[in-house]
């Protein structure tokens, strides 16, 4: 064939849609068809090759097999070409077509290069072949056979038009590659494009901005045009801080991933919260880039806030909760500490109703935050329900302080419009300086103690932690550590003191008192640790123990037929366990104790606590046949509205009114009324510390139903007791033999 013939076929190859829109396997159909007509050939294929490993190739797949055949021979080729398909190639071969670009099988140096082939030549009876590699930037992609079943010669022009159509073959490859790289580069920008957070590539070395998708613009409200192709020291995160940028750049250039979260200010003055990643990365051309993925994280972040808020605020007043608090009073090596109570919170919040009680505890709060704003102070938070905390740093000056803390209660104590009444509210403060008991004591600890001798002051309700306090607490705490011992070492005991019946002159009941038998300070009356106990919880172990053990006594006293009823103190935080109803039923059932013959005694204060609670579990305990005494009568907060929902066994006057009722016409005409108001409910009345025979006979004449008292005895042992109603008690009242009453 002439030159003009090559260059016509030629021209068809590159003339064609096939070959310009990179259609690789359309172009090699056109190729395969032009050159077996061209060289009469029995066989023209493509080969794809694929790496196996640094040293081999395997023949991927045949792509194209146009051969001169009869159609009952096509499927005997293609059964083989499949046979092809994973065959592995002799490295020599693939080095033979990287150097000379093609293979001849007629020539002497070439043979041992296609004996790989030798059964697929035998099977198809070829005699000779040419294999043309198809390169792409000197990486072989592919090959180009011809084969022919009779001896045919290959002249430079036909090998020569042979590797023009492998190189059209190749260009064909690479615009392929090109288009579908181009396709996956559009793909991912679309992508980016269409996400919702922004993704930047920059040029590490000339901190330029290479790329940015429309997420920044939508986020910062940066015009694109103004950060892409330009620096980023435009952007806001880096406008107001220049040397964050060259520390990031320093980190970057260390191969370090760059990560985290800032407050940053819109070029409108808006601000939002940005959280970012940036990972660096090396191209092909070792230019050093960054990858930038950011977005407005203000939403997580405000949520985060306000979790934290929930988690450290009081909710009703604002000021921070005992979690938060806490960990800043531990760490304090200094300061003043000061502790606020409300006093007669409680009462108040019953009487004017929940609405006007935290109408009232915003007010004390704000007037905290007012007074802890002008004395500069490290914290002030709500620690409990009307209890609040306030932690100054250090004043050197005891005077100052005074100032500072007379301030306080006065302003505290200022009168307040709550639903149009004027209330004045009381509170009690304690003041505690933390250097001084710092390694020793916890300073709120030493706070509670002295808030409590804050509450009992008449007038100016607050108190200065002194040395005096400090010895106090100390003892305190001695007891409370032997109070652990006690309770596992059985070192307590009942006492028992006795009621007198005044109408009929006979003893009619004991109060179980509880002592304490101590291995080194003696008996001790509950007065020394009753408290300790109640404010440590241990009270409720105790009182557990006097329970079940004058439970275990009222049982012996009746088994020997001793008519007597036994009075048990219970605490407010006993009463409102949640099991004291499980644990009287359970020891009355165990000792078979007779109906109306245990009497509970309660504060009314303490029983006040929660009303509902208190009358609910009182209708319980009145239905298993257990009385129920308040005690201390005339002293608390007393409600007729509440009081007469009870069912109420019994009032026991408090010794305070008794103990002046022959000097006191006050403390006669009180004594009386409660009288007069326990005849009118139907309720029995028991006086308490009734010491003379003139108390004894003004209550017996004004109708007291019973009395007790060191006029009577003192709280006396178990055998004592017994021996003292049988050597005061008559036979008749008693119905029983003198020896009988001894346990």
């Amino acid at each position: 064939m002439s030159r003009r013939e090559h260059q016509h076929l030629l021209e068809l190859i590159v003339n064609s849609s096939a070959k310009q829109q990179g259609d690789f396997t359309k172009t090699a159909e056109l190729v395969c068809q032009l050159l077996r007509d061209y060289f009469k050939a029995s066989f023209v294929s493509v080969w794809s090759l694929r790496h196996k490993n640094n040293d081999a190739l395997l023949v991927d797949e045949r792509l194209i097999s146009e051969h001169a055949l009869v159609a009952s021979d096509v499927d005997q080729t293609l059964v083989y070409t499949s046979h092809l398909k994973q065959m592995t190639i002799d490295p020599q071969y693939i080095n033979e077509l990287r150097c000379h670009r093609y293979i001849l099988s007629t020539d002497n140096a070439h043979i041992n290069l296609v004996d790989t082939f030798s059964d697929y030549y035998q099977h198809h009876n070829i005699v000779t072949s040419i294999d043309i590699a198809i390169r792409i930037n000197g990486h072989i992609e592919g090959v180009l056979s011809v084969e022919s079943c009779q001896q045919t010669q290959w002249g430079k022009l036909d090998i020569q038009l042979a590797i023009q159509c492998a190189d059209q073959l190749a260009l064909a490859l690479s615009t392929r590659y090109t288009y579908d790289s181009n396709e996956q580069i559009h793909l991912l920008r679309n992508a980016t494009e269409q996400s919702e957070h922004v993704v930047m590539l920059v040029n590490i070395d000339s901190r330029i901005i290479e790329y940015v998708n429309s997420a920044h613009q939508k986020m910062t409200g940066l015009l694109r045009n103004n950060v892409e192709h330009h620096s980023v020291s435009n952007l806001d995160i880096f406008r107001n801080a220049p040397k964050l940028l060259d520390h990031i750049i320093e980190k970057l250039r260390a191969s370090e991933v760059v990560e985290g979260e800032l407050k940053l200010t819109r070029t409108d003055g808006s601000e939002y919260w940005l959280k970012y990643h940036i990972k660096p990365f090396v191209t092909e051309q070792g230019k050093h880039y960054a990858l930038v993925s950011s977005y407005d994280n203000s939403a997580a972040f405000l949520h985060k806030v306000a979790l934290e808020r929930l988690a450290w605020h009081c909710a009703l007043t604002g000021l921070h909760n005992r979690s938060h608090f806490t960990p800043i009073l531990d760490r304090a090596a200094d300061g003043i500490l000061i502790l606020i109570d409300l006093l007669g919170f409680k009462r108040f919040n019953d009487t004017h109703g929940h609405e006007d009680g935290d109408a009232l505890l915003i007010e004390v709060a704000r007037r905290l935050k007012h007074f802890a704003t002008s004395a500069n102070a490290i914290d002030v938070a709500r620690i409990g329900s009307d209890e609040f905390a306030v932690l100054l740093p250090p004043v050197t000056s005891e005077i100052e302080v005074e100032a500072i803390i007379s301030r306080l209660y006065m302003n505290l104590a200022a009168p307040s419009m709550i639903s149009r009444a004027k209330i004045q509210p009381n509170p009690a403060i304690a003041v505690v300086d933390i250097k001084s008991v710092v390694g020793l004591f916890t300073p709120l600890s030493c706070a509670d103690i002295t808030l409590q001798y804050a509450k009992k002051k008449n007038d100016n309700n607050y108190q200065f932690f002194n040395e005096a306090l400090l010895e106090t607490f100390t003892t305190k705490a001695e007891i409370e550590r032997d109070l652990q011992h006690a309770i596992r070492g059985r070192e307590f005991e009942l006492y028992y003191q006795p009621l007198m019946d005044l109408q009929h002159h006979q003893y009619i009941g004991a109060e179980a008192l509880i002592r304490w038998n101590h291995p080194k300070k003696g008996v001790l009356y509950p007065g020394t640790f009753i408290e300790i106990a109640e404010q440590t919880g241990m009270i409720n172990q105790i009182g557990e123990w006097v329970l079940e053990a004058a439970c275990k006594q009222l049982n012996l006293w009746q088994h020997k037929n001793v008519n007597i009823t036994m009075h048990v103190n219970v605490s407010a935080r006993q009463f409102f366990s949640g099991n004291l109803y499980e644990l009287v039923w359970l020891l009355i059932t165990r000792y078979r104790i007779k109906p109306n013959t245990l009497i509970l005694e309660i504060t009314e204060t303490e029983l006040m606590g929660d009303i509902r609670y208190a009358i609910n579990l009182c209708h319980e305990l009145a239905e298993l046949g257990v009385g129920l005494a308040i005690d201390d009568f005339g002293t608390g907060y007393s409600s007729m509205k509440y009081l007469k929902q009870f069912p109420i066994s019994k009032l026991k006057i408090d010794r305070s009114f008794i103990m002046d009722i022959s000097s006191s016409r006050e403390s006669r005409e009180i004594v009386s009324a409660i009288i007069a108001m326990a005849k009118a409910l139907n309720i029995s009345l028991t006086a308490e510390g009734v010491e003379t025979t003139e108390q004894e006979a003004f209550l017996t004449l004004s109708g007291c139903h019973q009395a007790q008292g060191f006029l009577y005895s003192p709280a006396i042992r178990v055998n004592d007791f017994g021996l003292f109603i049988n050597n005061h008690q008559s036979a008749t009242t008693v119905n029983m033999q003198p020896e009988s009453f001894i346990a």
